[in-house]
C-alpha cells in the first residue's frame, strides 16, 4: 500500500521512479600467460594486441592497474627473448620469464601459471590464432562463478580435411577411453587462483593439461570464438609432434590400451584356432594343401605382429613410469624481466 501511494505521489509531483543503482562489478587482477618458442616474427603484433586489450579492460574498470602479460620464453633460438626484454622496458604491464632450456609447450604453460600473479590467469598461444577478444567473455563467465573458462573454437572450417577428421576422431577416442576432455579446446583458458593452487598438486612429468584441468572439478564454463590463421611464423606442431602429443594424451590418462592388448590376445587366439581348423580341413578334405606352409605362415601373421604391437604399447607405459620415478624438475627459470 505504501509503495503504491509513494509512486502516486511521485507521479503527481511530476517525477519518475529512480531505479536502484547496480553495484559496481568487482575488479580482478588479471595475468595473461603467453608461451613463446621462436616467435620473433609474430611477437611484436601479439604484444600490441594484448597490451591494447589490457589497457581497454583497465579503462572499463574490469581489471586492476597491476594486471599484466607474461611471455614465457621456452628456450627460443632466435631473438624472442631480446624482443621480450625490449617490450618489458617499454611497457610496465609486459613481463618476461625465460626458461633455462626448451622444456616443451605444456611445461612453459605451467611455469607461467605458477609464476604469474593475479586473481585469474589466462593462457593463450603467441600465434594469434586464438582471438584475444574472447578474454572479455572469459572474465564475464568468471564473474558469474566459473573457476575455469575454456576457449572453444566454433568450427574447424579452416582446417584441412585430414586435420579436421583426425582431430574429431582423437577427441572421440579420448572420450571412449574415459578421459574427461573438452572438445575443440586447446590450451586457451582462464583459471582462478584457487584452480591454479589445486593444479600444483598434480606432480606428473608427462603433462597433458587439457586432460588435467577438467579433473579439478571446479565450476567451469565455455566461451566460443572463431580461430584465425597463424599471423606469422611457422607452426610449432608438425605432424610428428602432433602424433607424439596425441599419444601423450591417451597414455597419461587411460590404461585402456593395456586392456586392449588382452582383448587382442584373445582375438588372435580365436583366429589362430579358426586358422588351425581351416588348415586341417584343407589337409584332410582336399588335395591342394602344400606341405609346411601353414605351420610357417600362421605364427608369423597372427602372433608375431601382435607381440610387437603389445610390446610397443607396454613399452610406452614403462617409459612414462621411468620418467615419473626420476622426479626431475619440469622446468628451470633462467631469469625474469
Amino acid at each position: 500500500m505504501f509503495d503504491v501511494t509513494y509512486r502516486q505521489m511521485q507521479a503527481c509531483a511530476g517525477t519518475s521512479t529512480v531505479s536502484k543503482a547496480q553495484p559496481p562489478r568487482p575488479m580482478v587482477r588479471l595475468g595473461i600467460v603467453i608461451p613463446c618458442y621462436n616467435e620473433e616474427e609474430v611477437l611484436p603484433e601479439t604484444a600490441r594486441r594484448i597490451a591494447s586489450l589490457l589497457a581497454d579492460l583497465q579503462q572499463r574498470g574490469e581489471i586492476t592497474e597491476d594486471s599484466g602479460v607474461y611471455f614465457v620464453d621456452d628456450g627460443s633460438r632466435d631473438r624472442t627473448w631480446s624482443l621480450i626484454e625490449e617490450l618489458s622496458r617499454s611497457n610496465p604491464s609486459l613481463h618476461g620469464i625465460k626458461l633455462s632450456r626448451n622444456c616443451g609447450h605444456q611445461n612453459a604453460l605451467l611455469a607461467g601459471l605458477f609464476h604469474a600473479p593475479g586473481d585469474v590467469v589466462v593462457t593463450i598461444d603467441a600465434d594469434l590464432q586464438d582471438d584475444p577478444q574472447a578474454i572479455r567473455g572469459m572474465l564475464s563467465a568468471h564473474r558469474d562463478g566459473a573457476d575455469v573458462v575454456y576457449g572453444v573454437r566454433r568450427s574447424r572450417d579452416k582446417d584441412t580435411l585430414f586435420k579436421r577428421s583426425t582431430a574429431q576422431a582423437y577427441y572421440r577416442l579420448l572420450t571412449a577411453f574415459g578421459v574427461d576432455i573438452v572438445s575443440d579446446h586447446a590450451d586457451y583458458r582462464l583459471m582462478s587462483r584457487r584452480a591454479i593452487d589445486a593444479l600444483r598438486g598434480f606432480g606428473e612429468s608427462n603433462l597433458f593439461l587439457r586432460g588435467i584441468v577438467p579433473r579439478l572439478g571446479f565450476p567451469s564454463a565455455t566461451v566460443s570464438y572463431d580461430r584465425a590463421e597463424r599471423f606469422a611464423g611457422e607452426s610449432k606442431y608438425p605432424l610428428r609432434r602432433m602424433l607424439a602429443f596425441a599419444i601423450q594424451g591417451v597414455t597419461s590418462f587411460s590404461a585402456a590400451p593395456l586392456r586392449a592388448i588382452t582383448l587382442m590376445g584373445m582375438l588372435v587366439s580365436l583366429l589362430s584356432f579358426a586358422g588351425v581348423a581351416w588348415v586341417l580341413w584343407i589337409r584332410l578334405a582336399s588335395s591342394d594343401a602344400l606341405p609346411g606352409w601353414a605351420s610357417t605362415t600362421l605364427p608369423i601373421f597372427f602372433i608375431g605382429g601382435m607381440q610387437l604391437l603389445a610390446l610397443g604399447v607396454i613399452g610406452e607405459y614403462v617409459a612414462k613410469i621411468y620418467m615419473e620415478t626420476k622426479q626431475r624438475p619440469r622446468y628451470l627459470i633462467d631469469r625474469m624481466s
